[in-house]
């Protein structure tokens, strides 16, 4: 990512209330729960990745997105209608998820949580604590209007839910982290910023100059988008070629040749990591050494490609010797530094696969 959040994801709308929406406020208003329905489930996706943004989690996201949706309904008699829909939801939302951080522990990566392991004493055991950053399917995180954006603000999009950026947010204090994402992701001013947060414009100010600068010394110096940019979708679908082919055919060495000399692979829910030769060790010794071979000895492994955070990702698929079949087991979010992969972060929860659109099992090649 780079030393300055990314421009800003959708277009702000704060003005007064479409007309496309009057009636259905009006409706609303008067008790109709389908003209409710129908006037936030428009704003369901970009508000959930917003909440997305401030927690970290999905699913503290739709916790939050529900509470906000409940606190709307409750306030419908108290909308002015001075802005628009969009605007009043994103305020609601913020709040909400405000309240979510203030009493559930901050997430983060397992490089965050703890020192380098060893390699030769394998992944260890999951934390049982929800404590981890999740990844976010790449669906939900697209606005409505995607398909009539330019492939610009699509980049910028996808630029706004990148795992560093996520993880990067999550050190920053609530509201600042709140004012930082309304102003530089959103596009507000200052001024709906301070109006947002119950609070003044030259406070808002300074919690975003202190949010800059937190975020400056975290940050990589390029975000993954501008990373594929420059590899081009040929450059990338090598990549992902070659990836999925090293790790169906357990090749460390294949795997070894596409990394950076300090790349780094987590395991969460485990806290274990491996950076460098640790990792080329857990590969050998672990990840390619497992019960994932058939009586004829031949490796069941299969990846699926995906999209996580707007970043090149697989699902894992491994051989279960007693049902026959391959079962989801891992599903791994590459990033990438030039041409190399500089980090796999791979998410051990099996439970997620269907929110990318992963089959829930493959057949065992014959």
């Amino acid at each position: 990512m780079a030393s300055t959040p990314p421009s800003p994801a959708s277009p702000r709308s704060t003005g007064s209330v479409a007309p496309g929406e009057q009636r259905l406020l009006g409706a609303a208003r008067a008790g109709d729960e389908g003209a409710f329905t129908q006037l936030v489930e428009r704003h369901r996706r970009e508000l959930h990745v917003h909440c997305y943004r401030m927690l970290g989690s999905v699913q503290d996201a739709e916790d939050a997105l529900q509470d906000a949706f409940l606190r709307a309904w409750r306030g419908l008699a108290t909308f002015e209608a001075r802005s628009s829909v969009r605007a009043w939801l994103y305020r609601i939302a913020t709040n909400a998820s405000l309240d979510l951080i203030a009493r559930r522990p901050r997430r983060m990566t397992p490089l965050e949580y703890g020192p380098e392991s060893d390699a030769s004493q394998g992944p260890g055991a999951p934390l049982t604590e929800s404590v981890w950053l999740e990844p976010l399917p790449d669906q939900p995180m697209l606005a409505d209007d995607e398909a009539r954006v330019s492939p610009t603000a699509r980049f910028e999009r996808r630029e706004s839910v990148e795992l560093a950026f996520i993880a990067a947010l999550q050190h920053l204090p609530a509201r600042q982290r709140a004012a930082l994402i309304l102003h530089e992701v959103l596009g507000y001013s200052a001024k709906e910023v301070a109006a947002s947060l119950e609070t003044t414009v030259a406070a808002t100010n300074s919690a975003l100059q202190r949010a800059r600068k937190t975020l400056d010394e975290r940050h990589p110096q390029a975000s993954q988008q501008a990373t594929l940019r420059a590899l081009g979708d040929d450059g990338l679908r090598r990549i992902v070629e070659s990836y999925a082919d090293a790790w169906e055919r357990g090749d460390v060495e294949g795997i070894a040749a596409m990394l950076t000399d300090d790349a780094v692979i987590t395991m969460p829910p485990m806290a274990t990591w491996f950076r460098g030769a640790g990792f080329i060790t857990f590969l050998r010794d672990w990840a390619f050494n497992g019960r994932v071979y058939d009586a004829l000895g031949r490796r069941q492994v299969r990846v699926v490609p995906t999209i996580a955070n707007g970043q090149p990702a697989f699902g894992t698929y491994s051989l279960d010797p007693d049902l026959g079949i391959l079962k989801p087991t891992v599903l791994q979010v590459l990033t990438l530094r030039g041409d190399r992969i500089s980090e796999v972060t791979g998410f051990v929860s099996p439970e997620i696969f269907g929110s990318f659109g992963l089959p829930s099992e493959l057949p065992a090649p014959s």
